[in-house]
């Protein structure tokens, strides 16, 4: 699927200009910075990571980059490539299903993922990084090329925001498939950052239970560092007391009347919680960064706080013996 499949024109183009215009705003006078250094290279280094061996050039290669392990196998001098940081790629699965067409507080879910990726494409670019995208939405898994620069991030976030609202298919695909999408596509280390709200279809509420998701993450973690952003409404961990309601799934279409008693709204909330437990917990199984974003709270200041947390406890955590 193309770029323009996926595009409507539904939405005003100065109406989502100005919107991108503030949240590049917002993010660079609040975040700017914050991931400066955040890459994780193989090797120990200045802004870079091993690549490719080759044959070493005389006169023009530096002895000081040998692979003198590729040198013995092969009984021919061969140096390891260093591959910068700044030509890195951040790849980013967004999850616009139906279930992310929903909202009760200062903004919906969609709006929400929208301003998740844009501050992880913003500041990305300007480390340098390529910044592309899958995106699950209706029947197919859209591709989004990585690409540089202000214009083509602008580009990639006008795509998600003018996107028609997800409707009903026969067979969507799931995140699971989403991940594994991401993970063969492109094999070069980088950031991959997935964006969704992690609801199955048929949960099992077991905290310890496997996720559909948790073995295509874990795999891609293998590899990438990893980045899950879960999206959260706060009407989906708890229910308001306003007697008889109709329910509707936007995934299935089908409706329900439910009278939210004490007992069927406490039964929710426990049953939510778990949930979310049970998602936090594949999370850290996979050794994914977990970061919640909820459309109640001030998601700036949540990716602020996670960034120094996850600055504060790579500081904390014990340095190899040299």
């Amino acid at each position: 699927m193309t770029i323009n499949e996926l595009t409507t024109t539904g939405r005003p183009m100065n109406t989502a200009e100005q919107a991108l215009r503030r949240l590049e705003l917002t993010v660079t006078r609040r975040l700017d910075g914050l991931l400066h250094g955040a890459h994780q290279g193989l090797l120990p280094g200045a802004g870079t990571e091993a690549g490719d061996s080759r044959v070493y050039v005389p006169g023009e290669d530096d002895v000081r980059r040998m692979d003198w392990a590729v040198t013995a196998r092969t009984t021919i001098p061969h140096v390891r490539d260093l591959v910068a940081d700044r030509e890195l790629e951040t790849w980013a699965l967004v999850d616009l299903s139906p279930s992310m067409d929903f909202g009760t507080a200062d903004t919906d879910k969609r709006d929400l993922v929208v301003a998740a990726v844009g501050a992880i494409g913003f500041l990305s670019s300007r480390l340098g990084d390529r910044f592309g995208a899958f995106v699950i939405h209706d029947e197919y898994v859209h591709r989004m090329p990585a690409r540089t620069g202000r214009p083509a991030l602008y580009g990639l976030l006008h795509s998600l925001m003018d996107a028609p609202r997800g409707r009903i298919v026969d067979d969507p695909p799931d995140l699971a498939e989403g991940i594994e999408i991401l993970s063969a596509a492109r094999r070069r280390r980088g950031m991959r950052v997935v964006v969704s709200d992690f609801l199955d279809p048929r949960p099992d509420l077991h905290p310890d239970a496997e996720r559909p998701w948790e073995r295509p993450i874990r795999r891609l973690s293998a590899r990438h560092q990893v980045l899950a952003i879960e999206i959260i409404d706060p009407r989906e961990l708890e229910l308001p007391d306003v007697g008889r309601v109709a329910f509707a799934d936007p995934e299935t279409g089908n409706v329900r009347e439910v009278h939210l008693s004490p007992k069927v709204r406490q039964a929710y909330a426990e049953a939510a919680a778990l949930q979310r437990e049970g998602t936090h917990r594949a999370l850290r199984r996979a050794g994914v960064a977990h970061l919640v974003l909820r459309t109640d709270r001030d998601w700036v200041f949540d990716v602020a706080q996670f960034i120094l947390r996850q600055r504060r406890m790579s500081h904390l955590s014990p340095r190899r013996p040299t």
